[in-house]
């Protein structure tokens, strides 16, 4: 079985608790990483991840809470021992966000930075934007202020997929995506433009069909009465919790 683990909860404001929305999935020694705004490596080690069985990192979009953390993640992934080229895989803009976080530092010491392959994710194409031995990948367009792309990840090996919305407002490609997902991993900021509610995350579920849905990048406080409307659009649903694990 392929596992998904909440390396954070978050949205770019939060509570104590929660860090900002990361995601890690693992399978048969093989590693992908979703976004990066706070520290992502820390949050593996935390659950008893190798960082060296990372393949490759996927940024959703170019925002401070989603990229933020990539000269660490980089950095970290040097001192670990890692020589091997790191695939990065994201929107244009995201892309050049994270280049350029990096270069404002002085790097001129890190003698054999593994080189930062750049793939850009055209947000509007069609198929699959990553394979290997143990995962395929698709990308479908989100609706938020900048481009943004929601990824669905399916285990070769177990044949299961989970879905991540990132920050996005309901959108039809996005319940496309999750289609049939075992987990939809789904953005409940709030009632914000450019971002979804609970309620309007439970009826994206719900229209996908998808077998479970987990609450992410949440704000500081969710109303009771939020959730309880959630759960009677889509009752398999609950509130994601940090470095938590979910099977598909």
């Amino acid at each position: 079985m392929a596992t998904a683990y909440l390396l954070g909860t978050g949205a770019a404001h939060s509570n104590a608790g929660r860090t900002t929305t990361m995601i890690c999935v693992h399978s048969d020694s093989s590693t992908l990483v979703i976004d990066c705004g706070g520290d992502a490596v820390a949050r593996m080690q935390r659950v008893g991840m190798d960082v060296d069985t990372i393949q490759a990192l996927f940024l959703t979009h170019e925002h401070i809470d989603h990229v933020g953390g990539f000269p660490l993640f980089y950095k970290k992934l040097w001192l670990s021992g890692r020589r091997r080229p790191l695939p990065v895989y994201g929107p244009a803009a995201a892309i050049v966000q994270a280049a350029r976080c990096f270069a404002t530092y002085d790097t001129r010491a890190f003698e054999g930075l593994p080189p930062v392959v750049w793939h850009t994710i055209n947000p509007e194409a069609d198929g699959a934007v990553y394979s290997d031995q143990s995962w395929i990948v698709h990308a479908a367009p989100g609706c938020h202020g900048v481009p943004v792309v929601g990824l669905r990840i399916t285990s070769k090996s177990s044949g299961g997929a989970m879905t991540y919305s990132s920050d996005t407002s309901p959108s039809e490609a996005i319940t496309n995506l999750a289609h049939g997902s075992a987990l939809l991993f789904h953005e409940a900021t709030g009632a914000q433009p450019g971002h979804s509610t609970a309620l309007q995350a439970a009826q994206t579920a719900k229209d996908a069909k998808a077998q479970r849905l987990v609450l992410v990048h949440l704000p500081p406080h969710l109303p009771a009465s939020d959730l309880s409307a959630a759960q009677q659009e889509f009752a398999p649903m609950e509130l994601g919790s940090e470095l938590s694990s979910y099977l598909f």
